[in-house]
């Protein structure tokens, strides 16, 4: 199948950093201890080489944390809008709240990260939950590289080893949103998570989910995991989706403002293979967007993931 977009591969089965981008090859001929962006998933431990017993489930996770802004109220948006060009020294204690958070789960979706710019301290944040949350893989997206300003990025976080990352800007007018393919397992047994962070309006989602589709439609195991910036009952009536069998949870699950939730804009998706055995949107106001939780069944082909 042809599709009509650029995207990065990462294999970590090679024994050096390999970036795979379509109409050329790219190798990065010194391995890095510590991954910089474009990051592979980071480190692997001693304890995640060891044998496992069969996993049946994953804990997931998708939290937008707006840069590790702690908005409680609308008037934060004005009276705490410098924190997203300048630093601040509350920062890193709030990405350490988060990071307590992200502990319990195996999987975990960020948006709305800072890459390593000045109103981070020149801090990469996912990278910094990472290694805070004891995740030993981790991939940072860089979606608006604004400088030293900013550097806008999705996150994802696992205890698994992906066999595959892949990095896709999503179609828009105004560049800046994409979307992380990670694939855990091989072949036909595998699983396929989309990571990934909507536009606002609604003709430009239309076209990054017609983009997501052409990702996900011919696998029968995936999840689709984010900031969607809709309600779930609109996404799931769009063309673009329909057909594909996605569920989620059958209550309704406000996530945003996170003082006091009346939106659900944030969302995990699954097909159905996958099982829902529990979700949740935890009660967190770290951010201003809540994160919400799934934990889901494997089928027997999964288990050795």
């Amino acid at each position: 199948m042809q599709l009509a977009f650029t995207c990065q591969q990462y294999l970590p089965s090679l024994g050096t950093d390999h970036f795979i981008q379509k109409g050329r090859a790219t190798v990065m001929q010194e391995p890095t201890p510590v991954p910089q962006y474009p990051a592979s998933p980071g480190l692997v431990s001693d304890h995640d080489k060891q044998p496992r017993s069969p996993r049946d489930s994953l804990k997931l996770l998708s939290f937008n944390i707006q840069v590790g802004i702690n908005t409680q109220a609308y008037h934060h948006y004005v009276t705490r809008s410098w924190q997203h060009l300048l630093p601040h020294r509350q920062r890193n204690r709030t990405l350490d709240e988060i990071a307590q958070v992200l502990r319990q789960y195996d999987l975990v979706a960020l948006q709305e990260v800072d890459g390593g710019s000045l109103r981070s301290g020149f801090v990469n944040q996912v990278e910094y939950l990472a290694q805070s949350g004891q995740f030993q893989h981790w991939y940072q997206q860089r979606n608006r590289n604004l400088g030293k300003l900013a550097q806008h990025s999705n996150g994802v976080l696992s205890r698994i080893e992906p066999s595959l990352v892949e990095d896709h800007p999503l179609p828009g007018l105004i560049p800046g949103r994409g979307a992380i393919v990670v694939r855990l397992g091989s072949g036909e047994n595998s699983l396929l998570v989309i990571v990934l962070h909507l536009a606002l309006g609604v003709r430009t989602q239309d076209r990054q989910l017609r983009y997501i589709r052409e990702l996900i439609e011919h696998h029968p195991h995936v999840v689709l995991m984010g900031d969607m910036n809709n309600p779930l009952e609109h996404l799931l009536n769009r063309p673009a989706l329909q057909g594909l069998g996605l569920v989620s949870a059958e209550q309704v699950m406000p996530t945003y403002p996170s003082w006091k939730p009346t939106r659900a804009l944030d969302h995990i998706m699954i097909t159905p293979s996958l099982e829902i055995r529990h979700a949740e949107v935890l009660d967190c106001t770290i951010s201003d967007h809540r994160p919400i939780a799934m934990e889901i069944g494997l089928p027997q082909c999964l288990h050795g993931l």
